[in-house]
């Protein structure tokens, strides 16, 4: 593609001190891409990382597709998801069903109250669905009792409770029906575990309880209020919905979650667009003090031009050489931009946690993000991709001097020597 006197000539040119790699511009150039080319690995990277860390946890934990009730809980639960499993399409989709029975709730407990959701569930599917990722404290899942609760490490804290304390729960909609009318119903029960998810809204704002214990509760005995259907492909919903929309009689409502949770994930990916858009614009700005440096170097190195064009060297390899020498100095800056934008994404949490030591200031407060770690996903292809439109910038930078560096004269430049 390029000959020997073409890559000598170019990489001479960008040795040179006064106009090429050692000019100042050059090397803004270089650092400006280099550190573009970083910015937009760890930024897409973190993005990468909410996006999957917030939908494994939030979607994994509610289910892929929910069934709901139109008039409110469902009886003969059972006898459903027996009906759900029979179904070729449901059953070869999904790794498990789960019937839950769920509620907004005051907790309260040394004079210390906040609101809550209880979430009924069989302690095994429980179990099943925090193997990975989830630390509990406390007795084992297993072992949870009726009338015993799982509560979120924030939320104990909050109430300042240790295991075998009580928390009562204050519903207005399971409200008991008195002789003054409806009173809401209070009752306390002793936590003997918490959990620790590393999601804030789950930490501070969930309480487990084995199902029987949410039935009575919720005063919905032998029913639940959904049905949750977890899946092998979390993307492949549109063919469960389908079949469990033909499979269930009238008064059942189907929802996968992209329904539930369409405004988060369209705001995640909006996102994710707008700053990988902002962030291209340091390159693109990098790219075109490229321009600036090559004309520059055109200018200064007319003479030496005008020379080789009478000793033969055609408009093609001249264009040749510039878009070489530009081209280069792109490619410098992308690759040691993805060193610094994989090392800095790799280890984003162990450099939060010292800058925020450095600084004695909350970095990334779980309340706000609703995560307490910052998580990094490195999708390779996005690394490549970005490495690549950094050096395909840098080469449309170089396609005007270039031409210019082509298209010199060699007769007039050396008439005026």
């Amino acid at each position: 593609m390029f000959s020997r006197l073409e890559r000598k000539i170019a990489f001479r040119y960008l040795g040179a001190k006064k106009r090429g790699f050692g000019s100042v511009i050059s090397w803004v150039s270089l650092i400006g891409i280099m550190l573009g080319v970083a910015t937009l690995i760890v930024v897409m990277s973190v993005m990468g990382g909410f996006h999957d860390t917030l939908l494994g946890r939030i979607v994994g934990m509610n289910g892929h597709v929910v069934v709901y009730h139109q008039d409110g809980a469902i009886s003969d639960f059972d006898f459903l998801i027996d009906k759900m499993k029979q179904n070729k399409v449901v059953s070869a989709r999904t790794t498990s069903i789960v019937p839950i029975a769920e509620g907004q709730v005051m907790a309260t407990a040394n004079g210390n109250n906040t609101g809550a959701m209880i979430r009924g569930i069989r302690m095994s599917d429980l179990e099943s669905k925090t193997e990975t990722g989830t630390r509990i404290y406390g007795k084992k899942l297993s072992d949870i009792s009726d009338g015993e609760l799982v509560a979120g490490a924030s939320l104990t804290r909050a109430l300042r409770v240790t295991m075998g304390d009580k928390i009562s729960l204050v519903s207005a909609n399971a409200a008991t029906p008195t002789p003054f009318g409806s009173m809401p119903r209070i009752m306390a029960y002793p936590v003997m575990s918490s959990f620790f998810m590393g999601m804030y809204e789950y930490d501070s704002g969930y309480i487990f309880m084995p199902l029987e214990t949410a039935q009575k509760y919720l005063n919905i005995a032998n029913a639940v209020t959904h049905i949750d259907l977890f899946l092998d492909n979390p993307e492949d919903t549109t063919a469960v919905t389908e079949a469990l929309a033909k499979l269930l009689p009238d008064g059942f409502v189907v929802r996968d979650w992209r329904d539930l949770n369409r405004g988060f994930v369209g705001a995640l990916q909006v996102e994710s667009n707008v700053m990988f858009l902002i962030l291209l614009l340091i390159v693109i700005v990098a790219a075109f003090n490229i321009v600036s440096s090559l004309v520059m170097l055109v200018k200064d190195k007319n003479k030496d031009i005008a020379v080789l064009r009478t000793f033969g060297v055609s408009r093609k390899s001249m264009m040749k050489i510039f878009v070489l020498s530009g081209t280069s100095i792109g490619a410098i800056g992308a690759f040691f931009g993805t060193i610094l934008g994989v090392l800095v994404a790799v280890y984003i949490e162990p450099i939060r946690q010292f800058f925020q030591w450095l600084t004695g200031r909350d970095l990334f407060p779980a309340e706000l993000y609703y995560l307490s770690e910052l998580p990094s996903k490195l999708v390779w292809s996005d690394v490549l991709g970005i490495a690549l439109i950094a050096i395909l910038l840098a080469f449309l930078a170089t396609l005007y001097p270039a031409w210019k560096a082509a298209n010199t004269d060699p007769v007039e430049v050396l008439r005026n020597e």
